[in-house]
């Protein structure tokens, strides 16, 4: 069942249009309705208000201008969940440069891959040794001392954020998001009924921001309302309850390994450290009916998933959009956001017999392509194909089954194999590798390499994944390395991975 109806435009409060929206104008827009509410508490409980964080924001703003910066100059963030990471990405936003998220702890070789694809003037990052492998001009984060009176021009921009991903046909490249179209989205969440967030909540935030879905419906959608984000730099089940009891928090933006982690706690202690908790939901990879039953029987409620990606801005359906929580479906498309489903050529299929087919979306919501030229955006119609594969229900729920590539989701993040096959093929002794992803409790799914060595070369499991581990980020390392003869391949000379999954 597709879903046609026409996205609305990005409306500002009065219901105008707004085509020079800036998100900064979020955060002075919570500022301003409640100057004193809460608008971060981290783990120590320490809070920042609404107003003091808009003045944080202006004060590191004018810190960037002084370093350089113009509109348009790509900033690499380097920071994990906390208040420095919101000042300055929202500092970047109100003087009009372009965020690149990265992780705190990118290694050395691939930090240098993204800065220098993206052109980032600068680098914000509390690791000295990452600074010092960056090759671009440093500037220390945040601090209580860059607060500022005195206003920053408005900039009206364009291109807000470069989210670096793995995308279908190799390694990450930057999905060019724009300020429109993550105002977009989380005007499109909050046109549900009820709305998810509100001013009133306290909402857990132990995603990493430099993932689209930390960012969007957590940072921006509490910073759309007003709300207060609750902030932990790691997620650690126990630290969790202890965090959500004593700051009473009402919403949980979460992933599965979260709802994994908790289950493993006793049910008393679920149940009673979830007291204050009203919602919880969960995105970036599929739950499982037998996770969302026990967190039910555990705490009473439901988990309610959705599902998007980093080049949609990023959610595109919720079961919050049905009013209630079905495993297996990830629900309905958020209000002006379209669906269909179509086959290899991009036509649309025949969905009235639940026939499956690629996903395709289109919305104010869609990013605008691939750094630097927008190559591989939506098309001329404003679709976009996305990778998986999927089915209506009667209901008009969507279904994922499949994905329609290779990729594989390590605690909600995407990693292409061939990005770490090239790595492997840079050990001497490695003949040939393949990467596959196995199921993981904890993450979803894991890596597993597979590596035919050459005749005499002594590999271990070990040296092979310090070699990825010095070269990769951590989720992208492989935890499992066997040892074979040769690889399967198709009769057209095509890895055969499915063969390598089930062994």
């Amino acid at each position: 069942m597709s879903t046609d109806a026409c996205p609305p435009q990005v409306t500002g409060a009065s219901g105008a249009a707004t085509p020079d929206a800036n998100l900064a104008d979020l955060v002075r827009g919570a500022a301003e309705r409640g100057p004193d509410h809460p608008a971060l508490i981290d783990m120590a409980g320490q809070e920042m208000s609404w107003s003091e964080l808009d003045a944080a924001v202006t004060g590191y703003g004018w810190r960037l201008r002084d370093e350089g910066v113009r509109p348009g100059d790509r900033v690499a963030l380097a920071l994990p969940t906390g208040f420095e990471f919101c000042v300055a990405l929202f500092a970047v936003f109100r003087i009009g440069a372009v965020a690149v998220p990265l992780p705190p702890s990118a290694p050395g070789p691939e930090l240098r891959r993204v800065l220098g694809d993206s052109g980032a003037r600068l680098l914000i990052s509390g690791r000295e040794s990452q600074r010092a492998e960056s090759g671009v001009t440093e500037l220390d984060p945040p601090t209580g001392a860059d607060r500022a009176d005195r206003a920053l021009p408005r900039v009206s921009a364009d291109l807000a954020v470069l989210c670096y991903t793995s995308g279908t046909s190799g390694p990450a490249r930057g999905a060019m998001l724009e300020h429109s179209a993550l105002l977009a989205n989380v005007r499109q969440c909050a046109g549900l009924r009820p709305m998810p967030v509100n001013a009133a909540d306290r909402v857990l935030l132990a995603l990493p921001m430099y993932h689209a879905f930390g960012l969007g419906p957590g940072m921006l959608q509490v910073a759309f309302v007003g709300a207060t984000a609750v902030l932990l730099p790691r997620f650690d089940a126990e630290e969790a309850l202890t965090t959500i009891a004593r700051h009473r928090v009402t919403c949980v933006v979460g992933v599965p390994p979260m709802y994994r982690a908790w289950l493993r706690t006793p049910p008393d202690r679920l149940r009673e450290g979830m007291a204050t908790v009203r919602l919880l939901t969960s995105g970036a990879a599929p739950l499982g009916a037998d996770v969302a039953a026990a967190v039910r029987s555990a705490t009473g409620l439901d988990v309610f998933e959705g599902y998007g990606l980093t080049e949609t801005g990023p959610v595109l359906t919720t079961t919050l959009a049905g009013e209630r929580a079905k495993p297996g479906s990830v629900g309905r498309a958020l209000p002006g956001v379209q669906l269909r489903l179509v086959d290899a050529d991009g036509s649309p299929i025949d969905e009235a017999d639940g026939d499956t087919g690629r996903v395709a979306v289109r919305g104010a919501n869609l990013f605008r392509g691939y750094w630097p030229d927008a190559a591989h955006g939506p098309d001329a119609e404003g679709w976009f194909r996305t990778g998986d594969v999927g089915y209506f229900d009667a209901d008009g729920d969507l279904h994922l089954v499949d994905r329609a590539t290779d990729l594989i989701i390590v605690n909600g993040f995407n990693v292409f194999p061939r990005e770490v096959e090239l790595v492997l093929a840079e050990l001497a002794g490695v003949r040939e590798s393949a990467v596959v992803g196995v199921p993981d409790e904890a993450q979803g799914e894991a890596i597993k390499a597979v590596v035919v060595a050459e005749p005499d070369a002594e590999l271990t499991p070990e040296a092979v994944r310090a070699h990825c581990a010095a070269r990769l980020a951590k989720f992208k390392v492989p935890r499992e390395v066997a040892f074979a003869g040769q690889i399967p391949h198709s009769p057209t000379g095509k890895i055969a991975r499915r063969t390598l999954r089930t062994g």
